[in-house]
């Protein structure tokens, strides 16, 4: 089995937190490394068939700084053949006009070289009104809102790390 690469970026500590989450639930650290993004290039996404991304959005739909910072650099990363699943934190009371709009940025970057995006979550239970991470009246990837719905994202770690290890064949 390969192993996936789990690319995270994190200011505050939450998507951080919510990684190392994501990587219990697939088995630990011998299915998925983790690896910060701020600490690495955008190169190093190259080395695993199987790519988890992981990025808050800031301020008014901005990408986190680490992910601004390497976002052109993905230019340069063959993902014709990545299978690849996103998620994303953020505040859809505080910022409901741009709810996952990093993830969104992000996933269409991705796929537009070529990646395969899995792990489309439903949109059901959220309270935002716009968000570019909507794709066929789905997220694409899982959205995490731990400012006001906390008490939820165990539950949907759980359920969306089920969905994507069938989706990836981990």
């Amino acid at each position: 089995m390969s192993k996936v690469g789990l690319f995270y970026g994190s200011t505050t500590g939450k998507t951080a937190d919510a990684a190392e989450q994501v990587q219990a639930a697939l088995g630990g650290e011998s299915v998925v490394d983790l690896q910060d993004i701020a600490d690495t290039e955008a190169a190093s996404l190259a080395e695993y068939d199987y790519l988890i991304i992981a990025c808050p959005t800031w301020n008014i739909g901005d990408l986190q700084d680490d992910w601004e910072a390497v976002f052109d650099d993905l230019d340069d990363v063959d993902f014709s053949d990545k299978t690849v699943a996103y998620f994303g934190t953020g505040d859809q009371i505080g910022y409901a006009d741009n709810f996952m709009d990093a993830m969104g940025q992000l996933e269409e970057k991705i796929s537009g070289l070529g990646g395969k995006t899995v792990g489309y979550w439903p949109i059901d239970g959220y309270e935002h009104n716009e968000s570019m991470a909507i794709r066929d009246g789905k997220f694409c990837g899982l959205a995490l809102d731990d400012d006001n719905q906390d008490d939820q994202s165990a539950d949907r770690i759980q359920a969306w790390t089920t969905q994507i290890k069938q989706e990836m064949s981990l």
